[in-house]
């Protein structure tokens, strides 16, 4: 059997591996080795990326006895929705279970014709964010790239039959540049042709900023746009707020991030959230502004979207504006996110800790 893919268990049907752990060149394989026709394997990705297929039942133009001996083998989606919510902002976000009892979460974002979908790389996180529900227990493990793609397709098979992702970003629970092994094979998989077709222009990784694995993404020569969470604009507060700071420090981050600009050519984010009294005042604006501007960045602003049992808040309007104000007049690109999901525990991680608290 081709790859390490994961297996199923307790279903019934015996151990069935993972078809979404392998790749089409890896299942053309078994397919020569079972007496089947090689190009089988295209019709078979063919109706998972584009045709939505969830199981091998539905794919009718394949012989019965390769249908059968699929079912046999494989399975398609190994995990179970355990909850899916919907806002009225169009906004989806869904609690995915794994076979091992882990729980992640996916969103699905819809603005204007954009169909953005927001991705899980591992069970928790271990970055430790002091704001981020995310990372509250820490982290189990990381996904296999079949969990991985498993959420986009989930998230992908809500959508109308006329419509199509436009947009991913791997910015769910856990570090994505903790989990390259898994992540950039299920995102070569994505901007592939034969998979779900997105354009690498289209796809974003988010990071709080681990400088070897920046430079091992740059390597990779796939122009993949890069989101650095920064959350402050100085290593004192950014170690209290991200503790993973402490062992990197800003100026390794911004290094990483520019040495990657220089490889990619491809303009840096920096994500920023927002906190009340804590990194929203003016002199943080102003020492922000003196990181950035002489970069070719896009600022990335977002309002904290308050989580349960922690004490950080939303900053006041007027503090979002002023911090707005300073950092536009400085000449700074600056995006002040819209909160989406807000009513459905859209941030990462809420919907599951949640859940775990009732």
């Amino acid at each position: 059997m081709p790859g390490t893919a994961a297996q199923d268990s307790g279903d019934g049907a015996g151990q069935r591996i993972h078809l979404l752990d392998l790749d089409v060149d890896q299942l053309r394989t078994w397919l020569v080795e079972q007496g089947q026709q090689g190009f089988r394997a295209k019709q078979i990705w063919n109706w998972i990326y584009q045709r939505r297929a969830s199981t091998f039942a539905e794919m009718t133009d394949l012989p019965k006895k390769l249908r059968e001996q699929l079912e046999q083998h494989f399975v398609i989606f190994r995990a179970s929705e355990v909850e899916a919510v919907c806002s009225s902002d169009g906004t989806d976000k869904l609690l995915v279970r794994l076979f091992d009892g882990g729980e992640v979460e996916c969103v699905l974002l819809r603005d204007g014709i954009r169909r953005s979908i927001c991705v899980s790389s591992q069970v928790g996180c271990a970055m430790g964010c002091v704001f981020c529900a995310s990372g509250l227990d820490g982290v189990d493990r990381n996904l296999t790239r079949g969990e991985i793609l498993e959420q986009m397709l989930r998230l992908q098979s809500r959508l109308d039959e006329d419509e199509r992702l436009s947009h991913i970003v791997m910015m769910g629970m856990g570090e994505p540049l903790a989990n390259l092994d898994r992540v950039l094979p299920a995102l070569d998989e994505a901007r592939s042709p034969e998979g779900l077709g997105i354009s690498p222009r289209r796809i974003t990784i988010s990071t709080v900023g681990l400088p070897p694995a920046i430079d091992r993404l740059s390597k990779h020569g796939v122009p993949y746009n890069l989101a650095v969470s920064l959350h402050a604009p100085n290593n004192e507060l950014r170690t209290q707020l991200v503790p993973v700071n402490k062992r990197i420090g800003i100026k390794a981050v911004l290094d990483a991030a520019d040495r990657y600009f220089e490889a990619n050519g491809r303009r840096l984010t920096f994500e920023y959230v927002l906190l009340g009294g804590l990194n929203d005042s003016d002199d943080c604006a102003h020492q922000l502004l003196g990181i950035l501007r002489r970069r070719n960045v896009m600022l990335n602003v977002i309002p904290y979207n308050p989580v349960a049992g922690l004490p950080y808040v939303t900053p006041s309007s007027k503090a979002i504006a002023d911090f707005k104000d300073i950092l536009v007049s400085g000449g700074v690109n600056v995006m002040f996110r819209q909160r989406k999901g807000s009513e459905i525990d859209a941030a990462c991680g809420q919907l599951r800790r949640n859940r775990q608290s009732v």
